[in-house]
């Protein structure tokens, strides 16, 4: 290694070239690098040049834990099931510690079709903290079927939330351009300058203090149904990003899913919500 200064980070992805600055950063971040024997855990630790660096590539390798899902459905060309709270749909990049839908999916004796990257099968997603039905593809025909399907809104979903006070009117269609928040981009807001974003929501059941609302979006939008109800003041309970305050879990859950799949066959999946939604309201 140069011996002036140089950032941990840097200097690794110098010699290891074929693997990219966020990857490295990683797994310098999960403990995988070591600096003069010690666990370096700060990408941007300077180096003298002196010290001897190793960084675990083995664990890149590292077989993925296996982990269970409810199966509401599966043939030939596709599987649904039902997503836990706290479970990502797909990993971001190549360095994957923990199971996902994805790796789920890859490990079924009989799917098919190679992961050319680690969306693998996952046809839409679901965040981490949201749990529910997803469809997942076997191969690339039906990953292609069912993706068109989500591009061209003629998927059906919905999803029941239970949020802070009660929205009014009962009943309304929210049509509200979402776009990335500039001075937080990890989230986004309601702008006049984002894309067409629709939710109409109605509330089942509710109380002074909580509601328990339905939610049909009708686009698909990155967190659009917990930016709407942030927007008409009635965030999502556990929406730490969105107002909602802290919680057990985000009270989110999709609910339905109605799609037509390989075959030609149109189908409706239901995956009820958890019974604590309904608890307190």
């Amino acid at each position: 290694m140069s011996s002036k200064l140089e950032r941990l980070d840097i200097a690794l992805q110098a010699r290891y070239p074929n693997l990219s600055r966020s990857l490295i950063q990683k797994l310098i971040k999960h403990g995988y690098v070591t600096v003069g024997g010690e666990i370096a855990t700060k990408t941007g630790q300077l180096l003298k040049g002196s010290e001897h660096v190793e960084l675990k590539t083995d664990m890149l390798n590292k077989p993925v834990e296996s982990i269970n899902l409810d199966v509401l459905y599966e043939d030939e060309n596709c599987a649904v099931v039902t997503k836990p709270a706290g479970v990502l749909s797909h990993s971001k990049g190549a360095f994957n510690p923990e199971p996902t839908v994805a790796t789920w999916l890859k490990a079924r004796e009989h799917y098919a079709f190679p992961l050319n990257d680690e969306r693998g099968g996952i046809v839409h997603r679901l965040d981490r903290a949201t749990s529910g039905v997803i469809i997942c593809a076997k191969n690339k025909a039906a990953l292609g079927m069912l993706q068109k399907q989500f591009q061209n809104r003629t998927v059906e979903k919905v999803y029941i939330a239970k949020v802070h006070g009660t929205p009014k009117p009962a009943r309304a269609l929210l049509d509200l351009p979402i776009e990335r928040n500039p001075k937080r981009p990890q989230t986004f807001r309601v702008g006049a300058n984002g894309k067409t974003a629709q939710t109409e929501y109605e509330v089942l059941k509710s109380n002074d203090k909580f509601a328990l609302v339905q939610l049909l979006p009708k686009t698909g939008r990155t967190h659009q149904l917990r930016v709407h109800m942030e927007y008409i003041k009635h965030p999502i309970v556990g929406d730490i990003l969105y107002g909602g305050g802290k919680a057990d879990r985000l009270f989110l859950h999709a609910k339905g899913l109605e799609i037509t799949i390989p075959g030609g066959i149109r189908k409706q999946f239901t995956s009820k919500e958890p019974k604590v939604f309904r608890e307190g309201v």
